[in-house]
């Protein structure tokens, strides 16, 4: 008896469990409908209902465009802000708690990122923007008043629905896309607006005119922003949705500063207003593509040679010569002093807090790899720690200007990224038994004192990408040794890992680079490990050059 009832119970429950999810695709299917102070709010994907769990999810669009609040998607944190005056509301997926101004108020579940398309909690949000949230059952309607007059006996709406719960509904044609990322958003005719999650990058080198802008265009604010805008096309065409844009290449500046000089790559003459901010145009036209633009900085390079008498009157090396290190023939800002180190840092801050880019990017330009560097009088001056090595004080200068420099822009934009480029090879296992099995004559640790394995286990930086700059041909440094290196060490931290590669090598003489395939080989293998979330390339003239066909490679692996 007991057995037939078990039976029957089982038959039952088997028969309603496609009942059950054709109930969610009908709440959601019926079209709800959602009024701001009388006005409908239009959504283009339909809000639905998860009856199980009795929530309403709205896409990220409808608040920042019917709500009128400012919104913004983090992909790398996976972290979506909503500020409206007086209001600043973070939620990150999987995440259980919301911070609102700054304190931690808990939900339930949080904002969901269901292949790109973000959605968020509507009733949470509308009433931390201080909106009355209403929901009427039988029409399916909810209303959002920003006064006094909503219902307090209507019920309110559901509230947060739950990422990876299996029951909200799929939609055709769900993927990422610009309106989702970025509010300002205006599609170009042409131009495909489907982003792949992962990050596609490419380096934009400012320094010597070497990917843009040419020495054509010096003065020329009409040719400079064409070429911009034919660089844009050209890297998104293969695929790619972010860049990384030499803004700071000696000491100098491509935006209005107040603080170092204009850039002599844009005029010819360090100093000279170039009649335009080239890096407001950057960013705005990055945006319209919905790619990223992050804002790449040399920190230390103060000259690429020692000549001074074309420097602007208010470059670092004329204002302030004692902080000046002259290392073959290159002229450094010491890493050693703390005042060069803050004044870098408070020159890096006047774009982050003046500009709306996605992310700050530093190379691997700290301490010359050569080693000849001549700063044993501040060594002595500056040792306040009283290392027992100048390369371990060395080393603690970089982590200090790391760290301080993390804190600094996270907190003024939190939704900043803040990442490294260090040198591919962090120490070779013959010097340390828990580095990578190379045989490099250069390491990140040993010469340029970048303690990379510190950045990443203190969480100082929100993703590395080392420049893994060889083929897995190169027996000395090989490819897949050193990715599965990384991978290990960003292991069980927040710190994403990027990849580097070199096009730049291809057709070259070194191993393995006689074919374009082997960047393709390079990026599918990368694809087994999720530690690695993207991959940026070196650099954007390389790639436009087509060397072997890379670009039309690239054009076709990532069309897939």
């Amino acid at each position: 008896m007991k057995l037939r009832q078990l039976f029957a119970l089982l038959l039952l429950f088997t028969l309603c469990v496609p009942m059950m999810g054709q109930s969610v695709q009908a709440q959601a299917s019926q079209g709800i409908s959602i009024y701001l102070d009388g006005q409908r709010i239009n959504s283009d994907v339909p809000p639905y209902i998860i009856p199980k769990v009795n929530v309403t999810m709205v896409p990220l669009r409808v608040i920042s465009e019917g709500l009128g609040a400012q919104a913004n998607w983090d992909q790398s944190k996976q972290t979506v802000t909503i500020r409206k005056p007086d209001t600043n509301i973070s939620m990150t997926v999987k995440q259980n708690y919301a911070t609102v101004n700054g304190s931690k108020v808990h939900l339930d579940s949080s904002v969901v990122n269901k292949q790109g398309r973000v959605i968020v909690p509507l009733r949470f949000v509308s009433q931390q923007l201080g909106l009355q949230v209403a929901w009427d059952q039988p029409t399916q309607t909810i209303t959002l008043q920003s006064g006094n007059q909503a219902n307090s006996n209507q019920l309110p709406p559901p509230d947060i629905a739950g990422p990876g719960n299996g029951l909200y509904p799929e939609y055709p044609g769900n993927v990422i896309s610009p309106e989702n990322t970025n509010p300002d958003f205006t599609p170009i005719p042409g131009v495909p607006t489907t982003i792949d999650r992962s990050l596609r990058g490419v380096w934009v080198s400012t320094v010597y005119n070497l990917d843009w802008p040419s020495a054509a265009s010096y003065s020329n604010m009409g040719k400079q922003q064409q070429e911009y805008i034919q660089l844009l096309d050209s890297i998104q065409g293969m695929g790619l949705n972010t860049v990384f844009v030499q803004v700071r290449p000696s000491a100098d500046a491509f935006y209005p500063s107040t603080l170092v000089p204009w850039s002599k790559y844009l005029t010819g003459t360090q100093g000279k207003d170039p009649g335009y901010d080239p890096l407001a145009f950057m960013i705005e036209e990055t945006h319209k593509r919905g790619m990223e633009f992050h804002a790449w900085f040399n920190p230390f390079r103060a000259n690429v040679d020692a000549k001074t008498d074309q420097l602007a009157a208010n470059h670092v090396a004329k204002l302030h010569p004692e902080w000046i290190i002259n290392a073959k023939n290159k002229l450094y800002i010491n890493p050693g002093i703390p005042e060069a180190r803050q004044q870098i840092i408070t020159e890096i801050m006047e774009v982050v807090n003046r500009y709306q880019i996605d992310g700050v990017h530093l190379d691997d330009y700290f301490y010359p790899s050569d080693g000849v560097f001549p700063d044993d009088a501040t060594f002595k001056a500056y040792n306040f720690n009283s290392f027992a090595t100048k390369a371990e004080w060395r080393r603690d200068n970089i982590n200090q200007f790391v760290r301080q420099l993390g804190e600094a822009i996270h907190s003024a934009k939190p939704q900043v990224q803040y990442g490294i480029s260090p040198f591919g090879v962090w120490r070779n296992k013959s010097m340390d038994s828990t580095g990578s099995d190379t045989k490099a004559g250069v390491t990140a640790y040993d010469n340029m004192h970048a303690d990379v394995r510190t950045w990443i286990k203190q969480g100082w930086i929100d993703y590395v990408m080392p420049q893994i700059y060889w083929s897995f041909s190169f027996s000395a440094a090989q490819y897949d040794k050193l990715v599965n290196w990384w991978a290990n060490e960003v292991n069980g931290t927040n710190v994403k890992l990027y990849v580097g590669h070199s096009p730049y090598k291809l057709g070259t003489k070194e191993a393995g680079w006689q074919s374009a395939q082997e960047i393709i080989n390079q990026l599918q293998f990368n694809t087994q490990f999720p530690q690695v979330k993207g991959d940026v390339f070196f650099s954007a003239k390389d790639l436009r050059k087509n060397p072997l066909g890379i670009a039309d490679l690239l054009r076709s692996y990532y069309g897939k």
